[in-house]
């Protein structure tokens, strides 16, 4: 089941997405999200601050929203997102 995402990069603009959970198009939505979802198939990522480490495939929806949280701020997300533990900003 997909979930949604809307959030904000570096310089202000918002964007909203599905997590589509497709190895064909893991995302739906925003251009620039979606696209830097697509940037970032293929390489490792830290699902959460102390790990375990993925490597971000379409087809998995927490390596989706993992490459989301690290390099854009998420506001909202709605459905069936997966959870992680967040630890104390230092």
């Amino acid at each position: 089941m997909p979930f949604t995402v809307t959030g904000a990069f570096d310089d202000g603009a918002t964007y909203s997405v599905q997590v589509t959970g497709r190895a064909d198009r893991p995302a739906i939505g925003s251009y620039r999200a979606v696209a830097l979802v697509e940037l970032h198939l293929g390489e490792t990522i830290a699902l959460s601050p102390t790990g375990p480490v993925r490597t971000v495939v379409g087809n998995n929806k927490e390596s989706v929203l993992a490459v989301l949280r690290k390099y854009t701020n998420i506001l909202e997300e709605s459905g069936a997102a997966p959870r992680r533990a967040d630890l104390p900003r230092s």
